[in-house]
């Protein structure tokens, strides 16, 4: 059996969104139970992609360097708690540029199965907003939408797509792909 893998956003799933953008590592800061949880889908087994739009870097507000450092303490935090992430990419572009990497598009969900040699059919895509869910929808995945982050708005909006499952947090969204895996072994 293929290995089971899932695909994360970052801001608002994983860690604390801001406003402004995180733009420096010590802004970026974990929401409780989010690095336990890639560490129980890590320790099952899972591959834990992450899949994150920046556009902070075309607006000038970040570079790449600092972007990768903050990807440093992402990738630590979650070693730290016993997981992994597997393959992370970013969308570098800004709203306007058109570019086929920046969800509602499904470009990175693309790269990611590309880098990974997996299928994107009916792999999970945890997101807290209405654009990661429209680019798991485009690619056949299965869209799960977190209330952290954007995701209460997203759902007092209506944005949300038919279908989607909804869960409190990650932390929820990965208890239940767990117990489904055991509910099939």
């Amino acid at each position: 059996m293929a290995a089971r893998w899932v695909i994360l956003d970052r801001d608002g799933v994983i860690n604390y969104d801001a406003e402004a953008f995180i733009r420096t590592p010590e802004q970026w800061q974990p929401i409780p139970g989010s690095l336990s949880a890639i560490a129980a889908l890590s320790r099952a087994g899972w591959r834990v992609a992450v899949a994150t739009n920046q556009s902070g870097l075309a607006r000038g507000l970040l570079d790449t360097r600092t972007l990768e450092a903050i990807h440093e303490r992402l990738y630590s935090a979650v070693a730290e708690a016993g997981g992994r992430i597997d393959s992370l990419a970013y969308c570098p572009h800004g709203p306007e540029d058109g570019c086929d990497c920046r969800k509602p598009r499904p470009g990175l969900y693309r790269q990611l199965a590309a880098r990974l040699g997996a299928p994107l059919g009916r792999t999970p895509v945890i997101g807290d907003s209405a654009r990661d869910l429209t680019a798991a929808r485009a690619v056949g995945a299965r869209p799960i939408l977190v209330r952290t982050g954007k995701g209460e708005q997203a759902l007092a909006e209506g944005a949300c797509p038919a279908g989607a499952e909804v869960y409190a947090d990650l932390r929820a969204a990965a208890a239940q792909l767990l117990e489904e895996e055991e509910d099939t072994a």
